[in-house]
């Protein structure tokens, strides 16, 4: 691991570094994809609080971070930069897993997988506002599509909302949270790389979270068995950071909206990991619904992939 190996981005073309940057959104999205029925996991099954699960695991994390940046020796950030990284940690360290977590001990995961489906299209259009990019019509019809297949793929799994209940409020407000903390980190990774972006959003709101996991700890020691903690160990080690390398890297390559489209296909995983961890049923229906995203998906990639071409 090299100062800065990740900053420094020259591939070959525009349309090289948007297949590159594609993949590495893809990994991103997998290791993200078992967030939720993880957190659901350990929520429901674990002596675990919602507090101890979303600032526990961050504090976890930010040790490795703190690990990491050491021993590459990085240099901190400077100026306006310390601003994008507490922007990064108010977004992903803190807001999405500390919101999802209370959600997710009154609903279950194909539920709160139904408002996390609109992340791509949220995290699209701050991007766009955040950022220079212009995506034509045709992506922006495309990532809407996708963003309504994706939402009602999720629903008809999750039998829907119903009446609109907190825990919707709190995924809703994760979702805003996650998608502005996703833009911010994707234009700062350009300038710092990718993991050392999340690793400085870690270290720097690991105060707060040290302090919300000393306080959740007082409340309810947390006690699970070692299944439960294996669930645990995955949201701290790769959903709050390793997973990360991948999706930076993927928004730094860009172009950001287009990237960010990868993350139709988390709810199709998402559910089949709820199906093979949780119990949750897949039918025929999941099939025809995964089918579904991942097209849209593949045409707002494409969309944005012939536009740059034929700007180069």
């Amino acid at each position: 691991m090299k100062s800065n190996s990740s900053a420094t981005l020259d591939l070959a073309s525009p349309i090289s570094r948007s297949r590159h940057g594609l993949w590495w959104g893809l990994l991103g999205v997998t290791a993200f994809s078992f967030t939720v029925p993880f957190t659901r996991f350990v929520v429901e099954n674990g002596q675990m609080s919602p507090l101890f699960v979303g600032s526990g695991r961050a504090v976890i994390a930010a040790m490795l971070a703190a690990v990491a940046l050491w021993v590459t020796r990085q240099r901190p950030p400077r100026g306006r930069q310390w601003i994008q990284v507490a922007v990064v940690g108010a977004g992903v360290v803190l807001g999405f897993p500390m919101l999802t977590s209370f959600a997710l001990t009154a609903v279950p995961a194909s539920h709160g997988i139904v408002v996390i489906a609109t992340l791509p299209a949220a995290t699209a259009v701050i991007a766009v506002l955040r950022t220079k990019e212009r995506p034509g019509p045709s992506f922006w019809a495309a990532a809407a599509v996708g963003a309504v297949a994706a939402v009602a793929f999720a629903l008809v799994q999750g039998g829907g909302f119903g009446e609109l209940h907190l825990a919707d409020l709190l995924l809703f407000a994760a979702v805003i949270a996650c998608a502005i903390g996703y833009a911010e980190g994707g234009l700062l990774s350009r300038e710092l790389g990718s993991w050392q972006t999340i690793s400085w959003g870690l270290v720097l709101t690991s105060p707060v979270m040290l302090l919300f996991t000393g306080i959740a700890v007082a409340q309810q020691p947390p006690t699970a068995t070692a299944i439960e903690w294996s669930a645990f160990a995955y949201l701290a080690a790769v959903s709050m950071f390793l997973g990360f390398f991948a999706w930076y890297r993927g928004l730094a390559i860009g172009p950001m909206a287009q990237v960010s489209q990868v993350q139709l296909s988390q709810p199709v995983m998402g559910i089949a990991w709820a199906g093979l961890l949780l119990g949750e049923q897949i039918t025929g229906t999941t099939v025809v619904g995964g089918v579904a995203v991942i097209a849209c998906a593949l045409v707002a990639v494409r969309a944005r992939s012939r536009r740059q071409q034929l700007s180069t």
